[in-house]
């Protein structure tokens, strides 16, 4: 089912396209995540052609460089294909795709809470071997994405370059069954950074964050580093409250229309 050209799926006017980049990635993620879950579940059929760029602008209310970075990510993953002169279209997901684990996983439903039990064993171990194992191109590239993380002032941006810190981790470790493992719930991971990245609260003092964590596995102290990420990553429990046992899609999805709404709001303010 196509969603309504002039209503968001919480049934509030969609404003028109706007230039910030901050409401411009916000967008992109909500856009991309609301034709990929109609895509999966069947709500668009397969051999379906998507309306047109023009079209899809206006009934997201988003601009067509947005479409266009929307339609290049769901041709990534494989769940359209776009040929030329003719215009995108739904294709066969194969018995592979169907069973992805990202798929298995929103099929159980897990909440914030599951993904942070999950989380903890998994990344605690592949810091330690990382504090081990990590080359001088390993720590470079942890500190790329420190640096990035903590001069990002957009959300999506953020988000991203939390994930870049925890893959450079994961790839430090030289383990390719840990790295995979983190890959697997790299989806639902972004979904709760767009959160974490934008929560006054997780900034708790005392609390361990990239730039401790790095420090740690910089000075190859195995016990430090281990210790920091645990904590890092239990922060969740304490601060997430009602969300922490919500579905990890539907917070996404919550957080997503509220970052959006403020932004509507400072440009509102701002006269813009």
């Amino acid at each position: 089912m196509q969603p309504s050209a002039s209503s968001s799926p919480s049934g509030s006017a969609r404003p028109g396209p706007v230039a910030d980049p901050a409401r411009r990635g916000l967008l992109t993620e909500r856009i991309a995540r609301e034709l990929e879950h109609d895509i999966r579940s069947g709500q668009i059929a397969v051999g379906t052609k998507l309306p047109s760029e023009r079209e899809l602008a206006a009934q997201f209310g988003a601009s067509r460089n947005v479409v266009r970075e929307v339609l290049r990510r769901l041709e990534a993953q494989h769940l359209i294909e776009v040929a030329p002169g003719r215009g995108s279209f739904v294709r066969e997901q194969s018995s592979g795709q169907a069973r992805g684990y990202d798929a298995l996983y929103r099929a159980g439903r897990p909440t914030v809470r599951q993904l942070i039990e999950a989380r903890i064993p998994l990344e605690v171990e592949m810091v330690r071997l990382a504090t081990e194992r990590a080359t001088d191109e390993d720590i470079t590239a942890m500190r790329v994405a420190r640096d990035a993380l903590e001069s990002a002032t957009d959300v999506v941006v953020k988000a991203q370059a939390d994930m870049d810190f925890h893959e450079a981790i994961a790839v430090a470790s030289k383990n390719p069954v840990l790295r995979i493992m983190l890959s697997s719930i790299g989806g639902m991971m972004f979904e709760m950074m767009l959160r974490s990245n934008s929560d006054p609260s997780i900034g708790e003092p005392g609390v361990p964050h990239h730039p401790e964590i790095f420090e740690a596995v910089e000075a190859r102290d195995v016990e430090l580093a281990c210790a920091r990420m645990r904590e890092h990553l239990m922060l969740g429990l304490r601060t997430y409250g009602p969300d922490l046992d919500v579905q990890v899609d539907t917070m996404a999805r919550n957080h997503i229309e509220t970052l959006l709404g403020q932004t509507e709001g400072r440009r509102t303010a701002s006269g813009r």
